[in-house]
């Protein structure tokens, strides 16, 4: 049975596990090792493995640790190289559009839109990730998605912010800039969702709010309206 546990999803940090019952995995360790230890009752030597979207902190911070405990971590080589890790056995080189297997998953890597601070564009990706009849869809820290999604059973995607309450902040208006450059907003996020076929989805997940920009009441409502499938605000 498939089971989806939000560990950690903001700016702060972000963590998912994922099991379909048989194979249990991670997407993204942005939080400290120890606290990931504590989340999944300690029992790190139970995941199959890690998927890392790209090399910011708050995504990749215990993947030196996952690596250390012998967990493989699925990332791409730019992410690998940021990280200082290339070279370290565990560590599996991925690619965009190429599928490749950890046990009873099929995960198809797709490429995002994300910039560093320097503003160059970094090397990240989402996932498309496959079980027997679950179909999970990841995505996050992308300012726009050129590819859309059909059958879904499952969508975790970010939702950081929105325009309207990130206008009215007092953030510099180069942070801001940057966040549009980087980030899925709630209209993202609908426009996305309408361009998708969702006649299988179960669940949708929104993941990585910005904690000044954002309404997690607002976001659940809207997108539950748009699409009239149970939403759930991963906002810690």
């Amino acid at each position: 049975m498939l089971n989806i546990n939000p560990i950690a999803s903001s700016s702060l940090g972000n963590a998912y596990h994922i099991t379909d019952g048989h194979c249990p995995i991670l997407t993204e360790a942005g939080i400290p090792f120890k606290k990931l230890r504590i989340a999944l009752d300690f029992q790190i030597s139970n995941l199959s493995g890690c998927l890392v979207t790209h090399s910011h902190g708050d995504h990749s911070k215990a993947v030196p640790d996952l690596l250390k405990a012998g967990v493989d971590c699925y990332m791409t080589a730019g992410t690998a190289i940021n990280l200082g890790v290339q070279y370290v056995h565990q560590v599996k080189i991925i690619e965009p559009q190429k599928q490749f297997h950890i046990g009873t998953w099929d995960v198809l890597p797709f490429r995002t839109e994300h910039h560093d601070i320097d503003g160059t564009l970094m090397d990240s990706v989402g996932f498309l990730i496959r079980s027997g009849s679950y179909k999970i869809l990841f995505l996050t820290d992308s300012f726009y998605s050129e590819f859309y999604f059909d059958g879904c059973t499952h969508i975790l995607c970010e939702a950081n912010y929105a325009a309207d309450l990130l206008e009215k902040s007092d953030m510099p208006e180069s942070h801001k800039k940057r966040v549009i450059q980087s980030h899925f907003s709630l209209a993202n996020v609908k426009d996305f969702l309408k361009a998708c076929d969702l006649s299988r989805c179960q669940q949708i997940y929104l993941i990585h709010l910005s904690a000044g920009h954002s309404d997690a009441g607002r976001f659940k409502r809207e997108v539950e309206e748009l699409t009239g499938i149970p939403t759930f605000v991963c906002d810690e």
